[in-house]
């Protein structure tokens, strides 16, 4: 195997080349060494599979026990596209492929799967073992800068550029989360300039910035928008000052969250989500953050409803708010008749102020309702996966380029967006193993 010590004065001839050495670049590669190709994997890191390590770093979530029909409605837009991927390599198959590589999984109560022993690196260590048993070669540190006239990929390499002429191409180069560990969108104009049409990369699975409580939310949208276009005053954003500094980093937990979008799409779901210095982020957000995100582009802001105690009612809630507390503070009265402190009574002041907090009705109301309006995603960078990327139409049925034949995508670069619990690595995987057969396929038809 090469490890970016390739004499990169000589072209390289191959039946298969692999650009991205993620999960779904390395399925395809598995996939077409299988099929008896000669297959080379390049990566523009030192190493493969840095977002597959990060992402196990706290238990790797391989997929979800869900039934399938279940399963891939989380594809939303995009399940009618994905279907036939995740029926041939679904949850069933990522297990059967880990219990493979020696690596038994387990359950968890939330559905999700994971390695026994929770870790990502030890089955990463074992899939490389078996690629390289394989045959096949990995090149680090080998960025893709395109193609020549001639038809050959070119690659920049730290001995200057190499040119690999294969018979077919496999493109698995991610989104633009995460990009210091290789996946930063720099494909997006390669492919654009080729025809390739490319759906606008936006963050998924992210955190947002919040309207401060304290700035009308007219003036805060006015202040937003004049920050785009580069005059006026910066956006009302973020917590108070006396918030962040007491809360950022906190969670808000056993708390239920509300949504309903311009377009009647509902979310109403329970868990938990933390606050940050200028929003909030976390699973429960992440979970409704497609949702927020298209409301935030289409009419400047989204506003959803957080329910604090989600097993109480609200006749109860008001009940208790109201009744006597002599001379104990308004805030010992929450925490010794409803459970409230910290950063639940904390968001409830943040959010109607001294004055509503005296308001018992409207209290009530807030503890079971609380409206928190976003007003802007956080960046791409730091959002767990991306939404956008090549779209489906620019494929056919084996995920081949029409506009470059024996060219293939997949993974988080196509056009498809799922929340976590080990949907994003399923859909990976699967897709990296549709393309990895089709290229075998396109090998051999042309070997004929």
């Amino acid at each position: 195997m090469s490890f970016g010590t390739d004499d990169s004065s000589a072209p390289l001839a191959c039946d298969a080349a692999v650009v991205g050495g993620g999960p779904a670049g390395l399925m395809a590669a598995e996939i077409l060494a299988q099929a008896g190709c000669g297959v080379h994997v390049f990566d523009a890191m030192p190493s493969v599979g840095r977002k597959f390590l990060l992402a196990g770093k706290g238990g790797l979530n391989l997929t979800h026990s869900e039934p399938f029909d279940a399963f891939a409605t989380r594809f939303g837009a995009r399940q009618a596209q994905l279907q036939p991927q995740l029926a041939a390599f679904g949850a069933e198959q990522v297990r059967a492929w880990a219990a493979g590589l020696g690596v038994q999984t387990f359950v968890g109560t939330s559905g999700r799967v994971f390695p026994v022993d929770m870790k990502a690196a030890p089955l990463l260590r074992a899939w490389l073992a078996r690629l390289r048993a394989q045959g096949v070669a990995l090149h680090m540190r080998s960025r893709w800068l395109g193609w020549d006239a001639a038809g050959a990929l070119r690659l920049a390499t730290p001995h200057g550029e190499r040119r690999v002429q294969a018979r077919a191409t496999v493109l698995a180069l991610g989104g633009a989360s995460w990009p210091q560990l290789g996946s930063d969108a720099a494909w997006v104009p390669m492919l654009a300039g080729q025809g390739v049409p490319v759906a606008p990369l936006q963050p998924a699975n992210c955190g947002f910035d919040v309207a401060r409580a304290d700035a009308p939310l007219g003036e805060a949208r006015r202040a937003f928008f004049r920050e785009l276009l580069g005059c006026g005053e910066p956006p009302a954003l973020g917590w108070t000052p006396l918030f962040t500094e007491r809360y950022a980093g906190q969670p808000f937990k056993s708390v239920a969250l509300r949504f309903t979008d311009s377009r009647g799409r509902v979310f109403d779901r329970r868990g938990e989500f933390v606050a940050t210095t200028t929003g909030v982020e976390g699973s429960l957000v992440y979970a409704v953050s497609h949702l927020l995100r298209d409301e935030v582009a289409e009419h400047g802001h989204a506003t959803f409803h957080l329910d604090l105690l989600p097993n109480h009612s609200h006749e109860r809630v008001l009940a208790e708010v109201r009744h006597p507390r002599g001379a104990r503070s308004l805030t010992s009265h929450l925490k010794g008749r409803l459970g409230l402190d910290g950063i639940k009574s904390a968001i409830l002041y943040e959010q109607l102020g001294k004055a509503g907090m005296q308001d018992a009705p409207l209290l009530a109301q807030a503890i079971k309702a609380l409206p928190i309006t976003v007003l802007a995603p956080r960046p791409v960078q730091e959002a767990i996966s991306t939404a956008g990327g090549v779209a489906f139409e620019a494929l056919d049925e084996h995920l081949m380029l029409r506009a470059r034949p024996g060219v293939f995508c997949a993974g988080e670069m196509l056009d498809w967006e799922a929340p976590t619990g080990g949907y994003l690595l399923t859909a990976s995987m699967a897709t990296g193993c549709a393309a990895g057969q089709g290229a075998a396929r396109w090998v051999q038809n042309l070997a004929r």
